[in-house]
């Protein structure tokens, strides 16, 4: 064999070995260059909140205000002869809504109005009588205390005539209807409720290691979507339910949020409120088990892990502080788990 024939293998493979550094060179100058999307570091003011659960009720007495909802019971037993409530109608204060057969309180009524007229009568005649010593003393005052008595039963017998009428106590919306005519009724029935819903409140508990600090007129979000409604802390319970361990609070939602008695909802009281923090993309956040938390700070076409103190939560945004932090600062957002503590970026458009 020639030295030339033994010398161009030899050279081959110089040469593949060469070519595949420079290949694998080159692989890995392009697997450093990564595609990112970029943010900024903003100043915004968060908040910090306390969530809990709870059902929308009618709103109760306070300070001289009635409760906003009332149960409608029969105050005498009797037939339900009338009903003018429909479930979901709006009522006045004072509408009759229903009537008790009244046949017989009517009875009642005619005979102690004769029984009134019969005493008047008789006193009238005892006094004429004792104007010509026709009678004595005695007789009329038995004829007085005759027309005191006849005139407290015909009050008695109206009041339990206008007890067969049940009138609305509030202003409202009649939201549940249990009457039907002819059924037979007394003070333990349930005929209706009514609420005013332009006065609703929820009453939701709230785990007591998470109570700390709350008071009565803080605001609250009502609802979890982000068109909640604004409301504010009306109560907030002193002792703990020990069946579920959260102490009981209220809050007011105002009228036309489109609550309605019953409903189960979620209440987020914003119990922090922080100013003009530096806050970032929640995506933009890294946290690894041993390494910390960090964010990637864009330096020219260098992304550069920066730790970083985490701090209130809100609405996909992060408080954050740390060395070298200042609002208007790049940095890398959605991609940013994924890279190493120092690499080689370009910006990807959105």
């Amino acid at each position: 064999m020639s030295r030339r024939a033994f010398a161009t293998p030899a050279l081959l493979a110089v040469t593949l070995v060469f070519g595949i550094a420079c290949s694998r060179a080159d692989e890995g100058e392009v697997a450093t260059d990564v595609g990112v999307h970029v943010g900024r570091i903003e100043r915004a003011t968060l908040h910090g909140y306390v969530t809990a659960y709870g059902y929308v009720e009618p709103a109760p007495a306070e300070d001289g205000t009635p409760a906003a909802g009332a149960v409608l019971s029969p105050l005498s037993p009797g037939v339900l002869a009338e009903i003018h409530a429909v479930e979901g109608r709006r009522v006045a204060k004072g509408d009759v809504l229903f009537r008790l057969d009244s046949r017989m309180a009517e009875v009642l009524v005619r005979k102690a109005e004769d029984d009134v007229t019969f005493a008047e009568q008789t006193l009238t005649r005892q006094q004429l009588l004792l104007q010509t010593d026709g009678t004595s003393q005695r007789a009329l005052q038995d004829a007085q205390q005759r027309l005191s008595e006849a005139r407290n039963a015909l009050a008695a017998a109206r009041t339990g005539l206008a007890y067969l009428e049940i009138v609305a106590p509030l202003a409202g919306t009649v939201v549940q209807l249990n009457a039907r005519a002819g059924q037979s009724v007394d003070a333990t029935t349930v005929l209706a409720k009514i609420v005013d819903l332009n006065r609703l409140v929820v009453t939701a508990g709230v785990p007591a290691g998470e109570a700390e600090g709350l008071k009565v007129g803080l605001r609250v979000l009502l609802g979890a979507d982000s068109a909640a409604a604004h409301g504010t802390l009306t109560i907030v319970g002193r002792e703990v339910d020990t069946s579920t361990g959260t102490y009981r609070v209220q809050a007011s939602i105002p009228a036309g949020a489109g609550f309605t008695p019953g409903q189960f909802t979620e209440i987020r009281i914003i119990a922090q409120e922080r100013k003009d923090v530096l806050v970032i993309p929640e995506a933009a956040l890294v946290t690894r088990a041993g390494e910390g938390t960090w964010i990637a700070v864009v330096d020219g076409d260098q992304a550069v892990r920066r730790a970083v103190t985490v701090g209130l939560r809100d609405g996909g945004r992060v408080e954050v502080s740390g060395e070298g932090l200042e609002a208007g600062t790049r940095i890398v957002t959605d991609e940013a788990y994924g890279l190493p503590a120092s690499t080689r970026i370009h910006v990807l458009e959105r």
